[in-house]
C-alpha cells in the first residue's frame, strides 16, 4: 500500500542520507531553510516504510520572473525502490500541492544523473552545466505550472 503524506525535515534524512549523502557526515543532509513554515516536505510510505522523500521550498531564482516560485530539493528514493515509479508519483503529488499554494513555476538543481528522469515529467533545462562541489555536475531545471 502507498500513501504520500506531508513528514518533518528530521524525517527526511532517512532517504536523503543514503541516496544524496552517503558517506558524507549526517549534518549534510539538513538543507537551509528546511525548518521554515513555507517548507513542504512529503514522503511516500510503502507498506508504512518510507522509501522516497522530497522537500519543497518559497525560493525565487533570478532566471526566472514568475512571481510565486517554489524550488525542489532533497528528492530521493531508496536505491531497492527506484525505477518504480516512485519517484515520479511522489514529484506529481508535490507539484500539485505547489499548485494548490498558486505556485506559478518550479525549478532546481538536479544532477546530470537525473536529468532524464526529470525531463520525462515536462521539466526543461535552462543554461549550462555547473559543479556543486562534493556533488558533482548538475543542470537548472524548470517548469511552468
Amino acid at each position: 500500500m502507498i500513501e504520500i503524506k506531508k513528514i518533518s525535515a528530521f524525517e527526511t534524512i532517512i532517504v536523503r542520507h543514503p541516496v544524496l549523502r552517503a558517506g558524507k557526515p549526517i549534518e549534510s543532509c539538513n538543507f537551509e531553510g528546511d525548518d521554515l513554515p513555507s517548507t513542504v516536505h512529503f514522503g511516500l510510505n510503502l507498506h508504512n516504510q518510507l522509501i522516497a522523500v522530497i522537500s519543497a521550498f518559497e525560493v525565487k531564482n533570478k532566471l526566472f520572473t514568475e512571481e510565486n516560485q517554489y524550488q525542489i530539493r532533497g528528492m530521493a528514493v531508496l536505491e531497492e525502490f527506484q525505477k518504480r515509479g516512485f519517484g515520479e508519483q511522489l514529484l506529481h503529488f508535490c507539484e500539485n500541492e505547489i499548485r494548490i499554494k498558486k505556485g506559478e513555476l518550479i525549478w532546481f538543481n538536479a544532477r546530470e544523473t537525473a536529468v532524464g528522469f526529470y525531463k520525462k515529467s515536462g521539466y526543461e533545462i535552462i543554461g549550462g552545466q555547473f559543479e556543486i562541489p562534493d556533488v558533482g555536475p548538475h543542470y537548472v531545471l524548470f517548469k511552468k505550472i
